[in-house]
């Protein structure tokens, strides 16, 4: 029960992690419908942001001494090559959902839609820290770190792929839209970090890739 070797133990911390997300993922809807922005809405969601992603960190590397690693990792830094093709990859992605959303073949996103009613050079940067860098960071760690280890474990390709299938499915959910079309570009999306982090077996892959992913989002928006 006290390792995350528990089922009960690892559902349980779960809950709490998820429920830090919603925390922060709460503060950035509140601060995003405020026009304009003030200082107390701004230190409220670097306090709470903060709080909850140096969390995630602690209880991560805490927790690592408890995961098995049957394989050798590969060093996202050692892997220059794989690190370009997937940067290219996500950004010819993102930048052909920004096309069909330009066209009016895809909805806008939620923010994007607020931002467009409130725009603001202030609120600009807000979106890209919080919804560029900070939330898909948090993400990572639910979706690919926390669940990979907590959920699945064995090293099988079905685990592998049905692993990589509900991490998409989540990633999606956690960047909830009301346009069916982008709960799948999002799956898509959360899919590839995934993969990233099961091929890498490190948490920096995916990460890395979700903020390239992010920022580019706010920078086409």
């Amino acid at each position: 029960m006290n390792t995350p070797r528990s089922r009960e133990g690892n559902l349980f911390r779960y809950i709490v992690y998820f429920i830090g997300y919603l925390m922060v993922a709460g503060v950035v809807k509140l601060v995003t419908l405020n026009s304009p922005l003030h200082v107390w809405d701004l230190i409220l969601f670097g306090v709470i942001s903060l709080m909850i992603l140096l969390f995630y960190i602690y209880r991560f590397n805490r927790e690592q001494r408890y995961f098995d690693h049957n394989f050798a990792s590969v060093s996202w830094l050692g892997n220059f090559g794989l690190i370009v093709g997937l940067t290219l990859v996500v950004t010819a992605l993102r930048i052909s959902v920004a096309y069909l959303q330009a066209t009016g073949k895809l909805q806008l996103y939620n923010f994007q839609t607020a931002y467009l009613k409130h725009e603001s050079v202030t609120t600009y940067w807000f979106l890209l820290v919080a919804i560029g860098i900070i939330l898909p960071i948090l993400q990572e760690f639910l979706t690919s770190g926390f669940l990979f280890n907590y959920a699945f474990r064995r090293n099988t390709m079905v685990v592998a792929i049905c692993g990589i299938i509900f991490s998409g499915v989540l990633f999606s959910i956690l960047n909830w839209q009301f346009s069916f079309s982008l709960l799948v570009v999002n799956a898509i999306f959360g899919c590839l970090f995934a993969w990233s982090y099961l091929y890498t077996q490190t948490i920096w892959m995916p990460i890395y890739l979700a903020v390239v992913n992010g920022v580019i989002l706010l920078i086409m928006t």
